[in-house]
């Protein structure tokens, strides 16, 4: 099997460092990078999930402003991340209702691993990662 995701060094350690500071809240945010990635950049964002304990919903605001700063040159928004305070990092049912299968790259964090999992047409399918310099 190949690498399905390449992360900028350090990545993970962040998103892991955000599932933590969150807990027990869900934590959430956007994955930047070039259009045909690495991802380079995390984008914390405010959980604005009515139950942001059990669920997350990435701030409009921020995500509307990083598209738009995409479409003036910056990078794109290659797909989001959020984390299960209590449970595995894999879809979960509410996950796969949320999904609308544009391709983008999910990270899920949880039981202190994270997994990354590409938005598909016909559901998520996991993905193997590997971090590199840059």
């Amino acid at each position: 099997m190949g690498i399905d995701v390449t992360l900028a060094r350090g990545i993970i350690a962040t998103l892991l460092a955000e599932a933590a500071r969150a807990h027990p809240q869900e934590a959430c945010g956007l994955l930047l990078g070039p259009a045909q990635g690495p991802i380079r950049a995390v984008v914390p964002c405010a959980n604005v999930a009515a139950d942001p304990a059990r669920h997350f919903e990435i701030d409009p605001a921020a995500l509307i402003a990083a598209h738009r700063a995409a479409r003036g040159g910056g990078p794109a928004v290659l797909g989001y991340y959020h984390s299960h305070p209590e449970g595995p990092p894999v879809p979960s049912a509410t996950d796969r209702a949320m999904a609308c299968g544009d391709g983008r790259i999910w990270a899920i964090v949880g039981e202190g691993r994270l997994r990354c999992w590409r938005d598909g047409p016909l559901g998520f399918e996991a993905l193997s990662t590997r971090e590199i310099d840059g």
